[in-house]
């Protein structure tokens, strides 16, 4: 892989399928989205391992949407990809909570997973 376009392709396509559980109030879904030892910080402290991921995802409000917009992406190594974007997730009765969200994939056989997953809040 040596074009951005194409690192774009893979972690969009990861990205699509969490947003898919995220907008559907799939905690499970989201979790299939992330290796089985993901370290992942939410807004809250973290966790490491899809359970967590579940549990995190589980607790949010009915309604909760979210948009992403890729604003970078680093190949670490051949199976390694560093992805930087802007998410901003939606709520049914509050205002958006708009992060910035750097997360680490990594190719496991055939399927791309989020290893790390880290947001901060945007001001």
């Amino acid at each position: 892989m040596t074009s951005t376009t194409a690192q774009e392709a893979i972690l969009s396509g990861v990205m699509d399928g969490w947003k898919a559980g995220v907008d559907a109030h799939e905690p499970q879904q989201v979790a299939s989205y992330f290796t089985e030892d993901a370290i992942f910080q939410g807004l809250r402290p973290y966790t490491v391992g899809r359970q967590g991921v579940v549990e995190y995802y589980d607790a949010q409000p009915l309604g909760l949407t979210a948009d992403y917009r890729v604003l970078e992406t680093r190949q670490l190594a051949e199976d390694v990809l560093l992805g930087y974007l802007s998410v901003d997730f939606s709520f049914t009765d509050r205002p958006p909570v708009k992060v910035t969200l750097s997360i680490v994939l990594g190719r496991i056989a055939d399927h791309w997973r989020i290893a790390h997953y880290q947001v901060s809040k945007q001001d």
